[in-house]
């Protein structure tokens, strides 16, 4: 069944959008040693008012199910004030 070459769903979904965008590098929950080293954690959910960068919200914004509650005009960017 899984023989031969695989394709992540997110690349999949972003080639086959009415709206095209680029896949993201990573899926979702998937963090890399420079996040971790960073030390952000989906657990606890966080407001615009306890993030301290906009480096921070935009690691929430694209690694937690949670994190588009952060972009309230949904236009791509968290935390306006910050960024």
């Amino acid at each position: 069944m899984w023989a031969g070459s695989f394709q992540a769903p997110w690349e999949w979904r972003a080639e086959h959008s009415e709206n095209p965008q680029p896949a993201i590098s990573q899926p979702l929950g998937i963090i890399s040693d420079r996040q971790l080293a960073q030390g952000f954690a989906c657990q606890p959910r966080r407001t615009c008012s306890q993030i301290s960068s906009c480096d921070e919200a935009n690691w929430y914004l694209g690694n937690c199910s949670w994190g588009g509650k952060l972009d309230r005009d949904k236009d791509g960017i968290a935390c306006e004030t910050l960024c």
